[in-house]
């Protein structure tokens, strides 16, 4: 498992030297292959251009003094583990495979120049020591050019981000990110040194068996750490998952108390002080008013007013003796456009309230009924659907099926007590009529076309079939009784079902059956694809022609060509 690193070292500039002189290898390194070369891939390669000048010039001149103990740069140290560098041979100090190292430093390049762009004034890759690493030198300057070291690494936070940045950066290398909610201490870069220097040779002078004792105890060990970085990284992956729970938890209830603020009224009490009422014996008074406060409510006791009603508003305009228009820019004035709105709110809901207990429910009424145009209409179901006339003349006699003065036919939508909250309308005058539609008033979500057919009356639902439209519900249903030769064996409901909005799930969920037949329209497919999905007791079945009064058609023509081959073969018979 190998893994990114990263690391940052804060420098002040006393420490700008010491730091050049350590990688730009001025002094001695133990450990440093001399024979190896270090590449500097960002920014000069003039020698006599020390780090210093480099970061005083890029830093220039700033609005405010700098304090001497400020950071005036930060080295940025990046590696990989061993195992990336040498995944054969993690062990052996100082050699790497040069197409890990060249896409390495590829990917790494492009991450210091796309997060910092020219702020790196330096970045050097080294090549000297067990494994290869950078230093890069970060001029921590923001978006106005003032050096601010702590905009970009003080906090947690904001080193988790630069972790996160350089293991996204990394990842299609095959590098992992560690540990997410380490405690380790960032900036303390002695981990990375021990993974710079990972895989140096053992003392020589030690003993075949004592070598061998000592590669035992560390294959022991890596096998530990290994186990030991997988549970780390599990629970803190769990952990991390937590936190995110707890955040969108924490962001609901936020919403949830500022849906709940926003619906509570002004506090009537709060109202009454900026209308210049001074509280005084339990009541409210000045202006002529003795008012007394309860909850939401209010009460004036002055003799000539002896009224009372609820709310900020009704208060405001009570007082002032204003209109609502008036009372509402007053309040706005006073608590702000937020507590306006909630003063509005109140004010509607207790209208609602008020309306909802005293307005008469309106009634649905259904279209009249014009005897003189069921002729018609019954004709256009029978011929021009292919619905059997004894069919058309049960649900006439039922009351489930009329035609209106408009010569429209009217499919009446009951509740599921049978109650008429509504009718869907079929044109059928003239020649291909399209109209259709809801009747004005019609409950869409408590109402439906439906009928019942088998079984007895008093028996239990078996089977409920549900189809896009009311034509195609008593076609699916005479469909079945041609092909059958009578009604189902078990009470079964044929029922127009136009949108999943009016589906009555509860009662359906207690039907042991649903077949969902919606004809042969992709346009119907998602809709069915719900219902299966809310039902699991459904099936879906799909008609062979467009719709099923289309195949209801379709299987009449099939029945009279029968016919007629059979009258045509008696009289081939009879002349015989």
């Amino acid at each position: 498992m190998a893994y990114a690193i990263a690391r940052i070292k804060k420098l002040k500039r006393s420490n700008l030297a010491g730091s050049e002189a350590h990688t730009a290898r001025e002094r001695e390194t133990p450990n440093a292959n001399p024979d190896k070369q270090n590449i500097r891939f960002i920014g000069t390669n003039n020698r006599t251009l020390s780090l210093d000048q480099l970061v005083m010039e890029k830093i220039g001149e700033q609005k405010r003094k700098i304090r001497p103990d400020a950071v005036y740069c930060t080295e940025i140290l990046l590696t990989a583990s061993p195992e990336y560098f040498r995944p054969n041979c993690p062990t052996q100090a100082g050699y790497y495979e040069q197409d890990k190292v060249d896409s390495w430093l590829s990917a790494s390049k492009q991450w210091l120049e796309s997060r910092y762009s020219d702020r790196i004034v330096r970045a050097e890759l080294h090549l000297d020591e067990a494994t290869p690493h950078i230093h890069a030198y970060f001029v921590p300057l923001d978006e106005k050019g003032q050096l601010r070291a702590k905009h970009f690494f003080d906090g947690r936070l904001k080193m988790r981000q630069f972790q996160d940045s350089y293991s996204e950066a990394t990842e299609h290398l095959g590098l992992e990110r560690g540990i997410k909610g380490s405690r380790a201490q960032h900036q303390d870069i002695k981990d990375f040194y021990s993974v710079v220097n990972a895989g140096i040779e053992p003392d020589i002078s030690l003993t075949q068996l004592q070598l061998q004792a000592k590669a035992a105890d560390r294959d022991r060990a890596q096998a530990k750490k290994q186990q030991m970085e997988a549970t780390a990284k599990a629970l803190a992956l769990e952990n991390e998952l937590k936190d995110r729970r707890i955040k969108e938890l924490e962001a609901q209830v936020a919403f949830w108390q500022q849906q709940t603020q926003q619906l509570r009224d002004l506090d009537l009490e709060d109202v009454a002080w900026e209308l210049g009422l001074d509280y005084d014996q339990q009541r409210w008074r000045g202006h002529g008013h003795i008012i007394n406060i309860d909850g939401p409510k209010f009460y004036d006791f002055a003799p000539d007013q002896q009224k009372g009603s609820g709310g900020a508003i009704d208060l405001v305009m009570h007082v002032n003796q204003c209109n609502f228009r008036q009372a509402v820019v007053w309040l706005d004035e006073r608590f702000g456009e937020a507590g306006v709105e909630r003063a509005a709110i109140a004010h509607v809901k207790n209208r609602a309230a008020d309306i909802i207990q005293t307005e008469p429910r309106p009634q649905f009424a259904p279209p009249v009924e014009d005897k003189s145009n069921w002729s018609a209409v019954e004709n256009y179901l029978t011929q021009i659907r292919g619905i059997p006339s004894d069919c058309i003349q049960m649900l006439h006699n039922q009351g489930l099926v009329y035609a209106d003065d408009q010569q429209n036919a009217v499919f009446v939508m009951r509740n599921l007590d049978g109650q008429r909250n509504g009718a869907f309308l079929r044109g059928t005058r003239g020649e291909n009529n399209s109209f259709k539609g809801y009747s004005k008033g019609t409950k869409r979500s408590d109402s439906w076309f439906y009928f019942s057919l088998g079984g007895k009356a008093t028996d239990k639902t078996s089977t409920a079939i549900l189809c896009k439209s009311p034509i195609d519900a008593i076609s699916r249903a005479m469909l079945e009784y041609l092909i059958r030769g009578d009604v189902p064996p078990e009470r079964t409901v044929y029922m127009a079902i136009d949108d999943i909005k009016s589906l009555p799930l509860e009662r359906l969920q207690k039907v042991p059956n649903i077949l969902v037949a919606f004809g042969n329209d992709k346009s119907t497919d998602a809709t069915a694809q719900r219902v299966l999905e809310l039902m699991p007791q459904s099936q879906i079945k799909k008609s062979k022609a467009s719709d099923w009064n289309q195949q209801l058609l379709d299987y009449g023509q099939q029945l009279r060509q029968q016919q007629q081959q059979q009258q045509q073969q008696q009289s081939e018979d009879l002349s015989l």
